[in-house]
């Protein structure tokens, strides 16, 4: 297929019930969609302003600068030593990664992509607009062969699923077994709620528990959109195999998929300063005790959830029955049906609002249980 062939965007369903959560006359609690509401740290929107002279082209592989800043973070907050520069690059997004991944890494037609039963829809799409085949599954075992490339996501996007380290390394081993890279999307590994992730680190891919004394065949993807508001910079990195990395770096260039020099400085400084990350997870924290057990109060079951930014829960009916009960309280969700066929019942409120539309939203909530 091409990219001519893709569906229209899902989200474009969702206008008629954003319309009837907007004639709320205490207007809309918008939980749809996790962009962030929060401003973005200070220290990072002067490092950007310290590089506005940037009249040269930016380079596709980064600066010196922001590769030794991916470098120490992974060591320092991901448990990952002895990168170098030939392991990492700075990216667009990570939903450009994504998308673009299959096509970067040279699959098409025969080949299979694995994601997750409950997935970002990018994941798909991005197979697809490669010519290759999608597959949902979430158990090793049931990965086919034929598959070149599988998506793990913790904490999941919609469910907050966390793989631990032992189901990660079983996942590699068998990728390893097949020929399979396994690229993990973790972007909202800072952001772990119930326990044991509440106190430990969320495994990486890249950690030697998991990875073994190798990096071969593997990937991690991270954003900062969620845990440093980036999200309009458009700031994220891939790291792993060398000739992997080697293989994107390529083709990258080709594509002229280059950070923009400014958002490089940015990255570097975001990522060396711990402090305004610890903030935000405290800001989501308190939003989600706030949103849950109001949730729960009004007949919603909370499923996963134990990590990331959102709340997957259900009502034992269909979405959209759901979103439309939300909607009359002046609430938008997303529809469980967005992020695969398997959670027809489920939708999806995000953390990102801000403290008052949460609040809202909650308060709502309580009041349609009495």
């Amino acid at each position: 297929m091409s990219i001519n062939d893709l569906d229209d965007y899902p989200w474009d369903k969702v206008t008629p019930f954003a319309d009837r959560a907007r004639q709320h006359p205490d207007g809309i609690c918008d939980l749809s969609i996790g962009s962030p509401t929060d401003p973005t740290p200070q220290i990072i929107r002067d490092a950007l302003v310290e590089a506005t002279d940037a009249h040269a082209y930016p380079t596709a592989a980064g600066t010196a600068e922001v590769r030794s800043a991916i470098r120490a973070w992974y060591e320092r907050r991901r448990g990952v030593a002895g990168l170098t520069d030939a392991n990492v690059i700075p990216t667009i997004g990570s939903k450009e990664l994504v998308a673009l991944l299959p096509l970067l890494l040279g699959l098409g037609a025969g080949d299979v992509v694995v994601h997750p039963r409950a997935a970002y829809p990018t994941y798909d799409v991005g197979a697809r607009v490669a010519g290759a085949t999608p597959v949902a599954a979430d158990d090793p075992a049931e990965w086919p062969e034929g598959t070149k490339l599988v998506w793990i996501n913790s904490p999941g996007n919609p469910d907050g699923r966390v793989w631990s380290a032992e189901e990660l390394r079983a996942a590699v081993e068998r990728a390893r077994e097949i020929g399979a890279v396994v690229a993990s999307d973790e972007c909202y590994a800072e952001l772990g709620w119930d326990a044991p992730w509440d106190t430990e680190r969320i495994p990486s891919v890249l950690d030697p528990a998991v990875a073994g004394d190798s990096l071969d065949g593997l990937l991690s993807v991270y954003s900062l959109s969620k845990q440093s508001n980036l999200a309009g910079y458009r700031a994220a990195l891939v790291a792993g195999s060398a000739q992997l990395v080697s293989q994107l770096l390529k083709n990258r260039k080709h594509l002229g998929l280059m950070p923009p020099a400014p958002v490089q400085h940015a990255m570097a400084v975001a990522l060396g300063d711990d402090e305004h990350v610890a903030r935000q997870r405290e800001i989501y924290r308190a939003r989600r005790e706030v949103l849950k057990p109001a949730v729960e109060a009004a007949g919603f079951q909370v499923d996963g959830s134990e990590a990331g930014l959102y709340l997957w829960i259900t009502e034992g009916r269909g979405a959209w029955e759901s979103m439309g009960r939300l909607a009359e309280l002046g609430i938008l969700a997303g529809p469980g049906v967005f992020y695969g066929e398997h959670y027809p019942n489920h939708v999806r409120l995000s953390l990102t609002a801000s403290d008052d539309r949460v609040a809202e939203a909650a308060a709502r909530l309580r009041a349609a249980a009495n």
